[in-house]
């Protein structure tokens, strides 16, 4: 029999709208990065404390949880690229006003009302930019193509840090914050050159049914959610390893000024060069995926996570912790995209929204309360103890996956290119 031989498809980054897209959330990456290091930074100068650093993430985190539970609907109802030019503006502004209102003088409380609105903002954009990826490529191409994305992110986010450090111990946090808002603006004028397609099952869904209100909308993700058993494992998984890691960039930056003594750029070192196990996490999980299947990747990137925490609290040097780091950032990488592909690909299109909007509110709805805790015991009890603990939570999360259909779910994408419907396909894994 001879091969079936059907149309030949350009490489990804041949397409011009996927290349646009592509591009513009790089920029907006490498500027996320520059805050991702001042922000933290920005408090430690002000107050030097800790406990300050977890409690702003906390509030961020709560009101990004927030947002989370009408995202979905608002990325379902209305058109997605829309939505996020809009949350693009809008952090551009908010953003602004810190190196602002700055020139006044150290204002901590601006931080506490500008980070929640942009993480609320933030989060929208999240969920539309990871639904848009079913509006961009075809649905066999979903792992590669986010692969690929956080490849890029991964790239900008080497750069952007140890830019962020020599910018910070230079000019100050602030101006690094200023670099940010600009990405934001650069972002926006990217997104507006996207066009994305509507997939043929959106269209036919389109006419049926009227609009729910918006809590029943959520609750029907929450619902798909909860009926698909890998996804239901997933979510109490994460919520716990979320939990344990919310707060890690706090307590590494803390860890590097306060009991290595670190400077702003030392940090912003650390952070970028173990960016490259981002980069590498991305790269290799479609082959890892392909090679040992979805359950033995995500368990494997988990127990990755785990060893790497509890051994930034053994190590004494910047080296091994940078190392060590990496390793983190690399299971995270890997872990990430399996899941958000595989959510991506037996989710509907008119639901994905919501499904992705119920899973990421409950899987970071311990994420404040997580990022609170460990960093109050980092002042308390010191980073060693609480880095140990926490490293012994992820392996223990990462062996709790061996005993759900977590283990199982390792032939989602060879299922999922035949043309069985998405829902039936499901229940394989």
């Amino acid at each position: 029999m001879s091969p079936r031989v059907g149309p030949v498809r350009p490489a990804l980054w041949r397409d011009r709208n996927f290349g646009t897209y592509w591009v513009a959330q790089s920029l907006s990456a490498a500027g996320d990065s520059f805050a991702y290091l001042a922000v933290p930074l920005l408090v430690l100068h002000a107050t030097g404390s800790v406990a300050q650093m977890g409690l702003l993430t906390a509030v961020a985190g709560a009101a990004s949880v927030g947002a989370g539970i009408f995202g979905g609907v608002l990325v379902d109802r209305y058109d997605r690229r829309t939505l996020m030019i809009a949350a693009d503006l809008a952090r551009l502004v908010l953003y602004s006003l810190i190196p602002l209102a700055w020139l006044g003088g150290p204002q901590v409380w601006l931080l506490f009302v500008v980070l929640p609105i942009c993480e609320a903002a933030g989060m929208v954009f999240q969920v539309a930019a990871v639904t848009a990826v079913r509006n961009l490529v075809d649905r066999d191409r979903i792992t590669e193509a986010n692969g690929r994305l956080q490849a890029t992110y991964a790239a900008a986010a080497v750069g952007g840090p140890l830019l962020a450090g020599v910018v910070s111990a230079r000019f100050g946090p602030t101006a690094a914050i200023a670099i940010n808002a600009a990405s934001f603006a650069l972002s926006a004028a990217g997104l507006w050159l996207v066009r994305l397609r509507r997939p043929v099952e959106d269209e036919a869904n389109a006419g049926t049914g009227g609009r729910e209100k918006p809590l029943a909308e959520f609750l029907a993700g929450a619902r798909f959610l909860w009926r698909q058993p890998v996804l239901r494992s997933l979510t109490v998984l994460l919520s716990i390893f979320i939990f344990l890691t919310y707060g890690f960039t706090d307590l590494l930056v803390y860890h590097v000024k306060h009991d290595l003594g670190g400077s702003d750029r030392t940090v912003g070192t650390v952070l970028g060069l173990a960016a490259l196990g981002t980069i590498a996490g991305a790269l290799l999980v479609a082959p890892l995926r392909r090679w040992r299947g979805f359950g033995v990747t995500w368990v494997g990137a988990l127990s990755a996570c785990g060893l790497a925490i509890a051994g930034i609290g053994v190590v004494g040097s910047v080296p091994a912790v940078t190392v060590l780091t990496a390793v983190y950032l690399c299971g995270v990488s890997v872990g990430g995209i399996c899941s958000m592909s595989l959510r991506q690909e037996i989710t509907p299109d008119h639901l994905l929204g919501r499904v992705t909007s119920a899973f990421w509110s409950t899987h970071y709805s311990l994420g404040p309360a997580g990022a609170a805790v460990l960093t109050w015991a980092a002042g308390r009890y010191g980073v060693t103890a609480v880095a140990l603990v926490a490293g012994a939570g992820c392996l223990l999360v990462a062996i709790s996956g061996l005993f759900t259909p977590i283990r199982r779910a390792g032939s989602e994408p060879a299922v999922h290119r035949s043309a069985l419907p998405p829902v039936a396909t499901s229940q394989a894994s």
